[in-house]
């Protein structure tokens, strides 16, 4: 089996690779997560993005996890390997973590996070108005790859939530972005634009070299005032847009109740 072909039992319809390179990471076992768009591949930075201690996040991060928290019980949505799990876990707060990658789960499980699923955030196997928080950073409402397919995730968040429910969502602004920026494809729209890429878990088997490959991603990218406009026909009101880089992130806080808006792009 080559190293840059992927054998039966890697396929990626039932590829994890991303909740592999956590597993693998937790674990302390060898193997390389990179995110691949063509010829453009970039190191997947497990250890940064998923295994972060709270000394090395910012204080912005910080605040927003103890907003959620004054609504619990929260919902993590892309949870992941469970970090901010354990924060809330650490300071008495309920919440429960939801993950499509089973692997992922097991992860945010072996390290002590509890109430974690495995699921599609577009069908969250929580009841209707059990939860108070929605904490969904992380770019996954991007997954929606439209304007549309967003309004009904959020319309989801919004099932799942009480009536004075809490969301934080995050995104791209694609007029903010670098050249560099893996995986960036243009749309004639104003402030709005598309990502697109795969991700690969490279991994020692059995002697050999082994390369799970996942599925193409497709992420909508989009400005505050459009991330807004998607809010029309839900429950939601935005409520606050806060800028964590100079590279176009964003996160943009939602609630059910009335709120004076904050300032687009």
């Amino acid at each position: 089996m080559t190293a840059d072909r992927p054998g039966p039992s890697e396929s990626t319809a039932a590829a994890d690779p991303l909740g592999r390179a956590m597993l693998a990471h937790h674990r302390d076992e060898p193997g390389r997560l990179v995110y691949r768009d063509g010829a453009d591949v970039r190191d997947g930075n497990v250890a940064e993005f998923y295994f972060s201690s709270p000394e090395s996040w910012t204080p912005a991060t910080i605040d927003g996890l103890e907003r959620l928290a004054e609504r619990e019980p929260v919902i993590d949505v892309g949870c992941g390997a469970g970090k901010h799990l354990l924060w809330w876990d650490e300071r008495g707060v309920e919440a429960v973590g939801v993950d499509v990658s089973p692997t992922a789960v097991r992860a945010a499980r072996e390290r002590g996070a509890e109430g974690v699923l495995a699921g599609d955030m577009f069908d969250l196997p929580v009841a209707t108005g059990a939860v108070g928080a929605v904490h969904a950073v992380g770019t996954q409402v991007g997954l929606g790859r439209s304007l549309a397919g967003i309004r009904d995730l959020l319309r989801e968040f919004a099932r799942v939530t009480d009536e004075a429910g809490v969301a934080v969502v995050d995104n791209y602004g694609p007029t903010r972005l670098n050249d560099d920026f893996l995986g960036y494809r243009s749309d004639p729209r104003e402030g709005i634009a598309h990502r697109c890429f795969h991700l690969e878990f490279e991994r020692e088997a059995d002697g050999e070299q082994r390369r799970e490959v996942g599925r193409t991603l497709q992420f909508l990218l989009c400005s505050p005032g459009r991330l807004r406009e998607a809010t029309v026909g839900t429950p939601w009101t935005p409520a606050r847009v806060s800028r964590t880089d100079e590279g176009g992130h964003y996160r943009l806080e939602l609630r059910k109740e009335r709120t004076a808006a904050g300032s687009s792009e």
